[in-house]
């Protein structure tokens, strides 16, 4: 959208993430758009160790020519043992493709202070996407509480409300790598808060084929190598899942997707459902003597639940068609 003076609107963006194949995708996603400016990037635990994490960061940004600081951010979950999903995205978090170390280094900052800081500076001014395990979001809200009044859009990628999950039957593996902080962050209080899960993500399934119409000189075609073959074993056909570069592309383009709008909750003790997303779904009236199960006074957030699939896939294509 162009501004009264003739120049385009420009959504500025934190965003914090594991890289990550997909991480690295939604990275190209947002380069891509002339609409957007990255303000900070946060590196988590998740998909690898969070240092293997910050240097693949610091690796994309430099090959993206993105002028953007780097911090580091939580090295372990709020309270489980860290595990982290090499078997998906490789020993490099790259598919194999990391390639040589960084020039660049991350700020002294962790990513939960750069994040506390950079809303406390321009309050009201930034959104957050968050495509990780939300550690850093959650340890970022007891730095500064007035968290969720200081930034403008949050976009999470995580859940599987309606759908099973992929790191364990029920759990989608952003929210089950740290479910204590994906809950502190669904009651916060986020007054724009969006959830991109499985129940949307895995409609958009890139076949094969969309894989190999790429450049064959393009560096996302390399490290998707490694995630289409995973996804080949996990679902049985070649392909993949754009988790995060559809989170990414809900954040700038929201009717992208349609959406149910609930109050939400992780489960934190069940044998079999820790780290699922939950929602009371029941069709209650308003004088009920049932009582709602998940506590009222949760702020609402829109869950995505259908996309607009081959506008989003083409979209990514033109992203990630470069080298």
């Amino acid at each position: 959208m162009a501004s009264p003076n003739g120049m385009i609107d420009r959504m500025r963006i934190i965003v914090d993430a594991d890289p990550g194949i997909d991480d690295a995708l939604a990275l190209y996603y947002l380069r891509d758009r002339p609409d957007v400016e990255i303000a900070a990037i946060g590196t988590v635990h998740g998909n690898v160790p969070v240092e293997q994490a910050t240097a693949n960061a610091l690796r994309l940004t430099e090959r993206l020519g993105l002028d953007v600081p780097v911090a580091t951010g939580a090295a372990k979950p709020l309270a489980q043992p860290l595990m982290t999903a090499e078997d998906v995205h490789g020993a490099d978090g790259l598919g194999g493709y990391a390639g040589d170390e960084p020039t660049t280094s991350p700020t002294g900052q962790s990513a939960a202070e750069q994040l506390a800081d950079l809303a406390r500076r321009n309050p009201g001014e930034l959104s957050l996407l968050a495509i990780g395990p939300l550690t850093n979001v959650a340890l970022a809200l007891q730095i500064e509480p007035r968290l969720p009044r200081l930034l403008d859009k949050v976009v999470v990628m995580g859940g599987a409300l309606n759908v099973p999950g992929n790191i364990t039957s029920h759990a989608e593996a952003n929210f089950w790598h740290d479910p204590e902080a994906a809950d502190l962050v669904l009651a916060a209080g986020f007054e724009d808060l969006t959830i991109v899960g499985l129940d949307v993500t895995m409609q958009c399934h890139a076949p094969a084929e969309w894989l190999e119409a790429l450049p064959g000189d393009c560096y996302p075609r390399r490290i998707l190598g490694f995630y289409a073959d995973f996804y080949g074993s996990f679902l049985g056909k070649r392909g993949f899942v754009p988790h995060d570069p559809l989170a990414a592309a809900v954040l700038l383009e929201p009717d992208l997707a349609t959406y149910h709008e609930d109050r939400f909750a992780i489960e934190l003790t069940g044998r079999y459902t820790r780290g699922k997303i939950v929602a009371d779904q029941r069709f209650l009236a308003p004088d009920s003597p049932f009582g709602r199960d998940i506590a009222t006074e949760r702020t609402k957030a829109k869950y995505a639940v259908t996309a607009r699939t081959d506008v989003f896939l083409d979209q990514l294509r033109r992203a990630v068609a470069q080298p």
